[in-house]
């Protein structure tokens, strides 16, 4: 049969069940087996039981995701020596039994390991990851690009600039390969009528921080890299400040386990306090 059950199975099971409710459930006449007053009222209150203990098998399983189990997260290297250690902290406040790990990963390959499962979580800052159909993107903030300058630049003294004073400057920019940033950098040179001299690209914003301070070029840098800029570094503002990046959390389209909402809900609080004012959460 369709249920993989026998004919004298299910008539011992329907009589232990006509027993326990005290009255017929089923009748039998020429046309077949019919369904009594009594058995179709049950049968409407099975559907609603079955439905409500789904719901409550659900629930455990969301219980027990959030007391046990393990989160592999993975982070930007700004964000990570700025917003991620208070976020981990507050996690394990609220979810200690939850085994949590952090890595530093390459944004272009967050896609592939989001798909097969060595990553639950990633802070990047790709928005084209929300253009793919089994990747979401949830926008936690959009952080400023500042300009470093050697300190013994002729602008250094001003706390903002224009990206067309600096048209003749030579450029230290991440890769395209890896750094998303360098588009956005790009398309706002254009924007303001030229093409950056590039001197060279490096994956690593403390190295460009380090040439800038050798007084090699200037560079576009987050504001959260900017913090931990050297003495003889100086961070200018861009004036009109459109350029900006975005602070993502990415993780794969569909059901969400505990620990990632709870993780999501965490980095929204603390992205929500960086925003409104990076200092005060910087003393935190």
């Amino acid at each position: 049969m369709a249920l993989a059950y026998t004919q004298p199975a299910i008539s011992r099971q329907i009589a232990v069940l006509e027993g326990e409710t005290g009255t017929t459930l089923l009748t039998r006449d020429a046309r077949g087996v019919q369904l009594t007053d009594a058995g179709e009222l049950l049968v409407r209150h099975a559907d609603t039981i079955l439905a409500r203990l789904e719901d409550a098998e659900a629930e455990l399983n969301e219980l027990l995701g959030m007391q046990t189990g393990r989160l592999r997260l993975a982070s930007l290297s700004s964000t990570a020596a700025t917003i991620m250690p208070l976020a981990i902290a507050e996690f394990r406040t609220r979810l200690p039994q939850i085994v949590l790990s952090v890595s530093m990963t390459d944004p272009m390959g967050l896609a592939a390991l989001l798909r097969s499962g060595e990553l639950d979580l990633a802070v990047c800052n790709d928005a084209d990851l929300g253009s793919l159909p089994d990747i979401e993107t949830i926008h936690m903030f959009d952080e400023p690009i500042l300009i470093a300058l050697p300190r013994e630049h002729h602008l250094a003294g001003r706390a903002q600039v224009t990206l067309p004073e600096l048209a003749q400057e030579r450029w230290m920019l991440g890769t395209a390969t890896s750094c998303p940033d360098l588009g956005r950098f790009l398309h706002a040179c254009h924007g303001a009528g030229f093409d950056p001299q590039i001197a060279f690209y490096h994956d690593d914003y403390t190295a460009i921080l380090a040439f800038v301070a050798a007084g090699v070029g200037v560079a576009p840098i987050p504001e959260m890299v900017a913090r931990g800029a050297p003495s003889n570094v100086h961070i200018s503002t861009l004036n009109p400040a459109t350029l900006t990046r975005p602070i993502l959390a990415a993780l794969p389209a569909g059901y969400r386990p505990g620990p990632v909402n709870a993780m999501i809900e965490v980095l929204q609080d603390v992205s929500a306090r960086w925003a409104q004012s990076p200092d005060a959460l910087a003393a935190a």
